[in-house]
C-alpha cells in the first residue's frame, strides 16, 4: 500500500504575503500570484519538496517551534546568514557552522 507524503507545510502567522515573500526569496521561488495577507503559498524552487502555505491567524507567536526547517548553505554560511538578515531574519546565535535564525514574524530555523 503507498504511504502518504508531505504535500504542504503551512504557518500560522499574522501577515501570510509578507512571510511568504520572505520565504519566497530565501529558498529561491516565487509568491503565488493569487496570495493575500490572509492566505499566500510558495511552490518549492526545482523539483520537490512541500509548498509552503502561510496563512493568517489572529493569535501571535507564543513558544518555541516544536519543528524548524534546517537550511544547506550554498556557498559559506557567514555568506547566506548575511542574506538572510537583509531578507528581514534575525540571527539569534550558533556557531560559524550552524547558526539559529528566525524569519520575520519569529519562526526559527538554521543554516548549516
Amino acid at each position: 500500500m503507498p504511504s502518504s507524503y508531505i504535500k504542504s507545510v503551512t504557518f500560522d502567522c499574522t501577515d501570510a504575503l509578507l512571510l511568504a515573500t520572505f520565504w519566497a526569496a530565501a529558498l529561491g521561488s516565487d509568491v503565488d500570484e493569487d496570495s493575500t495577507v490572509a492566505k499566500a503559498f510558495v511552490e518549492p524552487a526545482g523539483w520537490g519538496g512541500p509548498t509552503l502555505w502561510f496563512q493568517q491567524v489572529p493569535e501571535g507567536k507564543s513558544a518555541k517551534n516544536r519543528m524548524h526547517f534546517d537550511l544547506r548553505a550554498p556557498g559559506t554560511v557567514a555568506d547566506e546568514v548575511e542574506r538572510l538578515v537583509a531578507l528581514g531574519a534575525t540571527r539569534l546565535g550558533g556557531t560559524s557552522d550552524l547558526v539559529v535564525m528566525q524569519d520575520p514574524e519569529g519562526n526559527e530555523f538554521c543554516v548549516e
